[in-house]
């Protein structure tokens, strides 16, 4: 802190961490008037995709509020807190809506901010995203706190403990996030002008059609009427393949550079790769198969969970453990997400985990059934607790062989 900043805290003064304007954009100046913002980006296929499948699978994923017994747990449901993060975020919004908004806020700003309301016994009931537009984040003394500007133009300030705040990768200020587009905007940038020139170039036709070449030399006035002829003509996909009539010594040269020619549809390709590793998300969770196979896939899904979902959803549940518990609460309740679903593969593999567990110990069929989704069954794991198992003779295929075997 320099001594400036300690003569406003000592008065009393904010300091703002951000040069006014847009919160999020200010820390970019050269973003601010090129074409790449949230919203451009979203226009790339691959950007939108990117987003989709970690916002939609990081909220529809069961975001489970525990409670600390001993050395193990249990559901805390009749908690406030625990109908907020796995039923109903606010009265207008479902927890999967509320949370895939602002998982998509983290990646496309950098930044998601929510209002945190706690009744009257101080436990949270409801909690609201705030548009990163409107939210400007300052310095209070050695405090933060969030001015929200509503639709109404009306600022309210909202103290830290009133604000959920998911960031991205902390930039230099160490207080707002930095996103994936606006760390790396030339390769969203690239993307978005190789879109534009395929338009351009499927406009006109698909290819550069050529030049008209004249004995003499054209006014002006004749420049202009010559091109807006030609172009009403013969510009267009609709125009494409139509014969020119040329008259008074003029040569038509055509042009056939085709996007095969420059390469266009490859690097096209390359920049679903290029937004892929930008997001650390494998492509084909994207729908780019080019290199994908049964094998690879099944294996770039698990690493999708471990590598790029991983650091999401630790960052949601610290985030909820740092504002929306108390520090008593905290020694007793903890957040946690339940990613068992996506790792756990096809039939197959899962029933050789589960088989493997049982024998070794180390799992009971209860629980296998319980991770299946399937009704508990009474006393199943009574012979396990015995400490012996007593093995149950598969059924023959038919009646009759099942009571000759009885006779």
């Amino acid at each position: 802190m320099n001594i400036i900043t300690r003569a406003l805290s000592a008065i009393g003064l904010e300091r703002r961490s951000v040069s006014g304007g847009d919160p999020y954009w200010s820390n970019f100046a050269s973003l601010r008037n090129g074409p790449v913002n949230d919203k451009t980006a979203q226009g790339v296929s691959a950007v939108y995709a990117c987003v989709q499948a970690i916002a939609e699978t990081t909220a529809s994923l069961p975001l489970i509020l525990f409670k600390r017994n001993g050395d193990d747990r249990e559901r805390a449901s009749d908690h406030p807190l625990y109908k907020v993060l796995h039923d109903q975020a606010n009265p207008e919004q479902t927890a999967l809506e509320f949370r895939e908004y602002m998982q998509a806020a983290v990646l496309l700003r950098g930044n998601a901010f929510a209002r945190i309301v706690r009744g009257w016994d101080g436990q949270v009931r409801e909690l609201w995203p705030l548009s990163p537009d409107r939210v400007s984040v300052l310095r209070v003394g050695d405090k933060l706190a969030y001015d929200y500007t509503d639709t109404k133009g009306i600022v309210h300030r909202l103290l830290a403990h009133e604000v959920l705040h998911l960031r991205h990768r902390l930039g230099d200020d160490g207080v707002l996030g930095i996103s994936p587009i606006a760390a790396a905007r030339r390769v969203v940038e690239l993307a978005i002008a190789e879109g534009e020139h395929g338009v351009n170039t499927f406009t006109n036709g698909a290819k550069m059609l050529g030049v008209l070449k004249f004995p003499g030399k054209l006014k002006p006035e004749q420049r202009t009427a010559i091109a807006t002829s030609w172009s009403s003509q013969h510009a267009g996909g609709a125009n494409s393949g139509r014969t020119a009539i040329l008259e008074e010594g003029v040569d038509f040269q055509a042009l056939s550079m085709t996007l095969e020619d420059a390469e266009w549809i490859a690097a096209r390709q390359f920049s679903v790769e290029e937004v892929a590793r930008l997001f650390r998300v494998p492509p084909t969770v994207i729908g780019d198969l080019r290199n994908g196979n049964y094998s690879n896939s099944v294996e770039m899904a698990r690493q999708f969970v471990t590598q790029t979902l991983r650091r999401h959803l630790v960052a949601w549940e610290q985030g909820i453990a740092a504002k929306c518990l108390t520090d008593t609460g905290r020694r007793m309740y903890f957040a946690e997400h339940q990613v068992e679903g996506l790792l756990r593969g096809d039939s197959a593999n899962r029933a050789a985990f589960y088989s493997s567990g049982i024998s070794d110990g180390w799992m009971l069929k209860s629980e296998a059934r319980k991770l299946e989704n399937l009704p508990a069954i009474k006393g199943l794991d009574d012979e396990k607790e015995a400490g012996h198992s007593v093995p149950t003779p598969a059924p023959l295929p038919y009646p009759s062989k099942q009571q000759e075997a009885t006779a």
